[in-house]
């Protein structure tokens, strides 16, 4: 059961004129003790992705029963499923079991889950028609890693009550711990446990699925090997980025389908969209252009992973497409590039990271972190992920769930997600360069193929970085 523990407002604080307030902090422990010694392996894909952070909000409209003392006594029930998120991150001794030395590895030690409560000044109609997608990241707290990794809890869960007894659950992680995907799956271990049900996306705790020891050294992945090698970003870069999400419905996604060739999926025609009104009016003049797709690789493979794996599961590959080709042509070329990437260059990616990872200066460390998530352009498939299957109450949806990845400074992310009304309607979630994301915001483009921006940027005010 959580263990209540008051917190100061210092340090849980939002921005000037937030309309969140922060009050409490506590901890959810597991109901179920994890035996001694337990630990949970990370692969060096997981290891790669410390730059970055998961943040995940899911809306809840008021039902009976989904209140801030249930939603934690179900909170603890499903952390019983996750021992690893209970949790500490700590560097693996030379032989440890678990990983290469001085990686990082999990120590199931019951430390529990930081949550956070928090009271929200509007309705959740009123917030949903009102708050910007800056904003809408005070509903997910989250804490950097300090200088003591091993007392810093990797997993924050903040559940904000609006005054019409709706609820935001805000979850905020290392993508060290999990990917967008698996990050998704826990709501409806969560929500199962809620209903006292049994969630159809068991947890899969099995990193060592992508334990890969080449017989000889691997050839550097050329879009890994660049990024491995880029100019890290400038502190606090991400404080000059700011978010919008834009929400296509159903009829506007297929119009849009409708004047792409046949077959044309709905993440390859809003990435090739979004790519094309980012580059603006360098796209007339482009030629041959790259965008880094980040691709989920649960069901790529031979022998698929269950999709409630438990893990880092994405893969970076590189698009091309003449921009000053029509939309049907860049749209057919991010289809071709997604459907013929090959499980080798899977293997690949893994194996030169296990490689660097366990070749690092002094036998570990797994090698120095760089962003995995851009600094190029970068667009992310989620839409296949079954968000608003998470239902608290029976038959009852959430009212929107909301998507971040944290570190993805640089050109920018675009997010490609599900949206409430079920069927070809999509969310896409920006993250870009304060000036483009007010550009986008703006555009005639965006608004004629039927888009609606839900939550826009406040370039205006300045951005917040998260």
């Amino acid at each position: 059961m959580p263990t209540a523990a008051a917190a100061t407002a210092a340090g849980m604080a939002t921005g000037p004129g937030s309309r969140v307030t922060r009050y409490a902090k506590s901890t959810a422990a597991s109901v179920t003790p994890v035996r001694p010694g337990k630990t949970h392996a990370l692969s060096a894909l997981d290891n790669a992705m410390e730059w970055h952070a998961v943040h995940l909000v899911l809306y809840c409209r008021a039902a009976p029963g989904v209140g801030r003392d249930a939603l934690k006594e179900s909170l603890s029930e499903a952390l019983s499923l996750y021992p690893a998120m209970t949790g500490r991150l700590v560097r693996a001794a030379q032989g440890e079991e678990g990983g290469a030395a001085g990686g990082w590895i999990v120590k199931c030690n019951d430390a529990g889950v930081r949550t956070v409560d928090a009271t929200a000044a509007v309705t959740l109609d009123e917030w949903l028609a009102t708050a910007s997608a800056d904003e809408e990241m005070d509903l997910a707290y989250f804490e950097q890693m300090g200088a003591e990794p091993y007392i810093w809890s990797p997993f924050y869960v903040q559940l904000t009550e609006f005054t019409d007894k709706s609820y935001a659950l805000g979850l905020s992680c290392t993508h060290v711990h999990n990917d967008p995907t698996a990050a998704s799956l826990f709501f409806h271990g969560w929500a199962a446990a809620h209903r006292r049900a049994t969630s159809p996306y068991p947890p899969f705790l099995h990193s060592p699925s992508f334990a890969v020891s080449p017989t000889t050294p691997p050839s550097p992945p050329p879009l890994l090997a660049a990024k491995s090698t880029a100019a890290p970003a400038p502190p606090n870069s991400d404080a000059a980025m700011s978010s919008a999400t834009f929400h296509f419905p159903a009829a506007a996604m297929r119009a849009l389908l409708s004047s792409l060739e046949p077959g044309a999926t709905p993440f390859a025609a809003l990435a090739a969209l979004f790519w094309l009104r980012v580059a603006g009016h360098d796209a007339a003049e482009s030629r041959q252009k790259e965008l880094t797709l980040a691709l989920d690789f649960r069901k790529k493979m031979r022998a698929p992973l269950p999709t409630g794996y438990y893990g880092s599961a994405v893969h970076f590959t590189r698009a091309r497409a003449d921009l000053s080709s029509p939309l049907a042509a860049v749209a057919a070329a991010l289809d071709a590039c997604v459907a013929g990437v090959p499980e080798e260059e899977l293997w690949a990616a893994l194996e030169w990271l296990h490689a660097r990872q366990a070749s690092a200066p002094g036998g570990g460390g797994g090698g120095e972190p760089f962003q995995m998530y851009g600094p190029e352009l970068t667009c992310v498939a989620l839409d296949h992920v079954p968000m608003y299957g998470t239902e608290f109450v029976a038959g009852e949806p959430p009212a929107r769930v909301a998507c971040r990845v944290g570190g993805a400074e640089g050109e920018g992310v675009v997010i490609v997600m599900p949206a409430a009304e079920g069927g070809e309607a999509r969310d896409v979630v920006v993250t870009l360069p304060a000036d483009a994301a007010a550009r986008v915001c703006r555009d005639g483009e965006l608004l004629r193929y039927g888009a609606r921006v839900v939550a826009g940027s406040k370039v205006e005010t300045g951005p917040k970085a998260q």
